[in-house]
């Protein structure tokens, strides 16, 4: 006590001595001084406010919504758009960077925001490209996320993100498993997707296809010279075995119709030659 009470006396005459010569406080003087340092990073151009909110960062994973129809970039994406508008059932196949996958989703989602459609089925077989993913945490949606999370920048360009999250929590679009579609029925006021159809087994693709109900959409999209499996793919088989059926069309890109980028077409000539 005696000590805190000496220590107050010298605060008390060090002010007083600072009275005296017109000098403010020393506990003033202190706060101005973290006043100024603080101006000083303030004022400072190379200092950046990570808790701020920027418009470009919010929106960065989230693409902004086109109202633009969709306009096919060669003919042959032309070719594929009319096919799966005016055929129960369409095969997709050829090389990555096409369009294969943009123009069937873009088309589910015009069907869906347009009421022609209620619901939208997004699926492919979990088959992992050539490495082992491990286990992935959460449910069986969260665990499938990874595997349609191309469909879904698709579908928040054409719907917008906010729509689509609301659509995916009341089941008006959903993704799952191949595996999980044993046992249903795709109505006709549903649009089906199967991407990566060339990872399927000739028995995990007729499963699939017999599940087709009448009048409803369904698109099989896959490049028969990528898959992943060693034995023979149910893409290849079910084009061999379904083309020329009423109601079933075959439509097949090549090199030439490659979108993504130039460089993608030297890169498969590479890989793929002739």
């Amino acid at each position: 006590m005696a000590k805190r009470a000496q220590i107050q006396r010298q605060a008390r005459s060090s002010n007083d001595f600072d009275n005296r010569l017109g000098q403010p406080p020393r506990r003033e003087k202190e706060n101005r001084n973290k006043k100024q340092k603080f101006r000083q990073y303030e004022t400072a151009t190379n200092v950046v406010d990570l808790s701020s909110h920027s418009a470009q960062l919010a929106t960065a994973y989230a693409p902004r919504r086109t109202k633009v129809p969709l306009s096919p970039q060669t003919p042959a994406q032309q070719l594929y758009i009319n096919a799966i508008r005016n055929h129960c059932l369409t095969f997709g196949i050829g090389p990555a960077g096409t369009g294969k996958s943009y123009c069937a989703g873009a088309l589910a989602a015009e069907a869906l925001e347009s009421g022609r459609i209620e619901r939208i089925i997004l699926t492919r077989p979990a088959v992992e490209a050539g490495e082992q993913l491990g286990f992935l945490p959460g449910e069986v949606e969260n665990k499938y996320a990874v595997y349609i999370d191309a469909f879904r920048d698709i579908l928040n360009e054409r719907l917008g993100a906010g729509v689509v999250d609301y659509c995916l929590r009341h089941g008006r679009i959903v993704g799952a498993p191949l595996a999980y579609m044993r046992g249903k029925t795709f109505s006709n006021n549903t649009f089906v997707i199967l991407d990566e159809a060339q990872n399927t087994s000739p028995a995990q693709m007729k499963m699939f296809l017999t599940r087709i109900g009448e009048h409803a959409k369904v698109v099989i999209n896959g490049d028969i010279r990528q898959s992943d499996l060693r034995g023979p793919n149910g893409l290849e088989d079910a084009v061999n075995k379904l083309q020329g059926l009423p109601g079933v069309y075959v439509h097949a890109f090549d090199r030439g119709d490659i979108v993504r980028s130039g460089l993608v077409r030297h890169i498969l000539d590479r890989y793929e030659p002739g």
